[in-house]
């Protein structure tokens, strides 16, 4: 499940299995033996693999300005040793997951820098502590005193302290570091500028938040070298694996899998007098509020399809979403000849971290299997765009491109808020958002899209949804 939830049991201990030496994926039909250049951010370069075309000019892979492709490699580690690796956002749920992973595969990762917001000074030291990182990230700098006392009493005498970076550009600074990948494991827009300065920095970028992506995609797609990013949302890692079983010509379709969250099978009708309570209680995944109620609205499955289509350049009436309850299969990928590639797992998010961190090496005992020895059901719906008519919303602002993907989202995070806050009651919610939307209307063409116009359309994303719940919970009271 995308942004940032908890599995619920944990996976084997098995011992760190010994890295192999890095290698080139070519696509299918490329010839092995053609030499690639190689990116290596650590120096400053800023060359990328490529494989070579096929014979007969048939295009293999997904096409340049496809941001994730599993049949290019971009920097990998040569030889044996440990990729340093900097994780933002480290202690939420992707973040702690991903330091589980570090640190049961000691010879494979290396932890550089951490970022944090600040809300969990005694683990974000303890963290730091245990994996030596060199630097330290936090969001908040009425925090740093407390940080810095809490690193002193894990540290020994005269062992030096991590460097502490303070204030809402720490976490940018650290992203644009010293070292192989950069995992963005951030909650929110607010992960874009860390996202552009990892890209721009060179860095290979491991991609959870996409909010970055939603919001700035062609600010994103403008620094992104091929191969450059590699997605964690459990559903976009999903579609990165299975379409390295095929060529993009031969790609139908991406299904995007959705759990179906709390609701699932309800009408609109039904969804009138949901509480909060109800929609915080996911039937198969562990998260925070904000996610946990988007998936509820499934709100968090529309900004899963905007977010497929800037990473795979696939049009959106070729990605299609489907309910599945038991979120085994993270999504899947039909391709012209009928056949239909899935990828399945146990939910547990550590298997995404590791394809994010590891690639193109899989990383032995990241998570959990199944146990084909026991019976199972897997089920799939289609999806009520009637009850829940987030997904189309999220295809129509995918489209209109340019600033409204920025305000979707920032209008949603206002309502979902106002939701929790009982100001507006469940239907209300994508009520809101749509009105907020539609108001904004298409984006300004022919001018580039700034980190300043994302900024803009987000305030006033946000300052009107506010001012449309105020006028909804009067009406109501």
């Amino acid at each position: 499940m995308s942004d940032s939830p908890a599995p619920r049991g944990h996976g084997p201990e098995a011992p760190s299995a010994p890295r192999r030496h890095a290698r080139t994926l070519a696509a299918p039909g490329a010839d092995p033996s053609t030499p690639s250049t190689r990116a290596d951010a650590r120096h400053g370069e800023s060359t990328h693999l490529t494989p070579q075309g096929p014979p007969s000019g048939r295009t293999t892979g997904l096409p340049a300005r496809a941001l994730a492709d599993p049949h290019l490699v971009y920097d990998p580690l040569p030889g044996d040793g440990p990729k340093d690796v900097v994780i933002l956002g480290s202690t939420g749920s992707i973040g702690t997951q991903a330091i589980d992973l570090v640190l049961r595969n000691p010879d494979r990762f290396r932890v550089t820098g951490l970022s944090a917001n600040g809300g969990r000074v005694a683990l974000l030291a303890e963290q730091a502590h245990r994996l030596k990182a060199r630097t330290v990230a936090v969001a908040r700098e009425d925090v740093v005193p407390q940080l810095r006392e809490a690193l002193s009493g894990l540290y020994g005498t005269g062992e030096p302290l991590p460097e502490i970076l303070a204030g809402p550009d720490a976490a940018t600074q650290v992203a644009a570091s010293d070292a192989h990948t950069v995992l963005n494991g951030i909650t929110g827009s607010i992960g874009l500028a860390p996202t552009l300065a990892a890209l721009e920095a060179g860095r290979t970028l491991a991609l959870a938040n996409k909010e970055s992506l939603i919001v700035g995609g062609p600010l994103v797609k403008a620094l992104a070298k091929p191969g450059q990013i590699i997605p964690v949302d459990s559903e976009h890692a999903a579609l990165f694996q299975a379409l390295a079983s095929g060529t993009r010509a031969d790609v139908r379709k991406l299904v995007v899998t959705a759990s179906g969250g709390p609701f699932r099978g309800r009408t609109k009708a039904d969804l009138a007098q949901v509480t909060v309570e109800d929609a915080l209680a996911h039937p198969t995944w562990a998260m925070g509020p904000v996610i946990t109620i988007n998936s509820a609205t499934l709100v968090n499955k529309g900004l899963e399809v905007i977010e497929a289509h800037l990473l795979y350049d696939i049009p959106f009436d070729r990605i299609e979403v489907v309910v599945h309850p038991q979120s085994y299969v993270h999504s899947m990928v039909e391709f012209t000849d009928g056949s239909t590639i899935a990828q399945a797992t146990p939910p547990d998010m550590r298997g995404p971290i590791a394809i994010g961190l590891g690639w193109p090496e899989r990383v032995p005992d990241a998570a959990p299997a199944f146990d084909w020895s026991k019976a199972s059901t897997w089920e799939f719906f289609p999806l009520d765009n009637d009850a829940f008519p987030s997904v189309n919303l999220a295809r129509h602002v995918g489209q209109l491109a340019g600033t409204a993907p920025a305000v979707f989202n920032a209008a949603n995070e206002e309502c979902v808020e106002a939701f929790r806050a009982g100001a507006l009651p469940f239907n209300g919610i994508m009520e809101t958002v749509t009105r907020v939307v539609d108001e904004h209307g298409t984006p300004r063409g022919g001018t580039s899209l700034t980190v300043a116009d994302v900024l803009e359309a987000e305030t006033w994303a946000r300052t009107r949804a506010r001012e449309l719940t105020a006028q909804t919970a009067e009406a109501r009271a």
